[in-house]
């Protein structure tokens, strides 16, 4: 198993580092107020799909802190013994 995640690995590697070969060219960001930026079409890419990422992780934060809270409360309020009782059987 492990030789097949390392092949996918190496197979997905050289598929992007193709497409990053075949769109080397330049291109040009026309913002708003005639601001513009111009650089390879990769590291554009690159550039919005990690704000995509960090906007994703930073919308998520908020739900996975208010959790963990609703967590600590629970365990709080009913705090583990370390005693289980022992299951009994129906029909047995």
């Amino acid at each position: 198993m492990r030789y097949l995640t390392w092949f996918v690995r190496v197979v997905l590697f050289l598929l992007l580092l193709g497409f990053a070969v075949k769109n080397a060219e330049t291109v040009k960001l026309q913002y708003y107020f005639g601001y513009e930026w111009q650089a390879p079409l990769m590291l554009i890419l690159l550039v919005f799909f990690a704000l995509g990422v960090a906007i994703g992780v930073l919308a998520c934060l908020g739900k996975i802190f208010r959790q963990r809270r609703e967590i600590a409360a629970f365990k709080k309020k009913y705090p583990a013994t370390g005693e289980h009782e022992p299951h009994i059987a129906l029909g047995d």
